[in-house]
């Protein structure tokens, strides 16, 4: 299955929006495929962006994910979705998942709590600070980010596996268009919408989809989460961004909606430029500013 062509829109509105010469930038030293677990025989990566001066100590993970689907890239590609966080001091881990048609979209859920887990466990080898950790994606990166932040727990004490001892908590999180709730999404859904028809890691069951709808488990635990949005969305309809919202409210969670009205699956530059900057300034807000 292609990759969903909404990472590779934002790629270019990064670069007409400004960002182009920081994303071009050697002002960072990259550590490339570093593997936090393996499966089947299979390693799962991330690439590391560290910046080379004016470090602050917090670290964000971008969730590369399109239709749950997670593709690699070089990591010079990466730029343009690392460089606003790596030029404010942020170390930044790019996240890969296992995908479709090999494995499901929980599966995913789980992939991206072992990089949180596998992050912290080893903050001393990346210069982090283990209590500043944020993440941030675009669309199904964004579910997978509201997962992380909604439903994280203190690791297994008991655990033979290191990493699967420790936290997979985050203390901020950024989503942009993300959806919120699946069980709108699968077969059994009256509401269904007929473009997901052509997400193969949507044949979920509703018990499945119920389980892992960040909608659905929002609690006062949750991590400060930031919701970035567009009015005119034809694939995430724009309801499930503000009922989550509203759901942050009623549980006092720490929380800010941003809704673009000219704006669907993807934003204009001029949209997107402002949007950067709201997920700079909530990092730097919840995770501390650089020094």
């Amino acid at each position: 299955m292609p990759q969903t062509p909404f990472l590779p829109r934002l790629f270019a509105l990064l670069i007409l929006a400004g960002l182009s010469g920081a994303a071009q930038s050697q002002d960072v030293d990259i550590t490339a495929d570093v593997v936090y677990g393996h499966k089947d025989g299979l390693a799962m990566t991330f690439d590391v962006f560290t910046p080379r001066e004016g470090a602050n100590g917090a670290a964000v993970l971008f969730v590369v994910s399109g239709a749950w689907y997670s593709q690699w890239s070089p990591p010079e590609q990466m730029r343009p979705f690392t460089a606003p966080l790596t030029t404010r001091g942020f170390t930044v881990f790019t996240v890969r998942h296992g995908s479709r048609p090999k494995y499901s979209l929980p599966e995913a859920v789980a992939d991206v709590r072992r990089s949180v887990r596998y992050i912290r466990a080893n903050a001393d080898r990346f210069k982090i600070d283990a209590n500043r950790l944020g993440v941030y994606g675009v669309s199904a990166g964004g579910h997978l980010s509201l997962m992380l932040g909604t439903t994280a727990d203190d690791g297994k004490s008991d655990d033979k596996d290191l990493v699967l001892r420790t936290s997979d908590r985050v203390q901020a999180v950024v989503a942009f268009v993300a959806p919120t709730d699946l069980t709108v999404m699968v077969k059994e859904s009256p509401n269904r919408l007929p473009a997901y028809d052509r997400l193969p890691s949507l044949n979920l069951e509703m018990a499945e989809a119920q389980a892992i709808s960040p909608l659905l488990h929002v609690s006062p635990e949750d991590a400060p989460t930031l919701l970035l949005a567009g009015a005119k969305d034809d694939l995430v309809p724009i309801d499930q961004n503000r009922s989550l919202q509203k759901a942050f409210d009623e549980q006092k969670v720490a929380n800010k909606y941003v809704e673009y009205p000219d704006a669907g699956h993807g934003f204009g530059p001029k949209d997107l430029e402002l949007a950067v900057g709201e997920m700079v300034g909530w990092f730097e807000q919840h995770l501390g500013k650089p020094q």
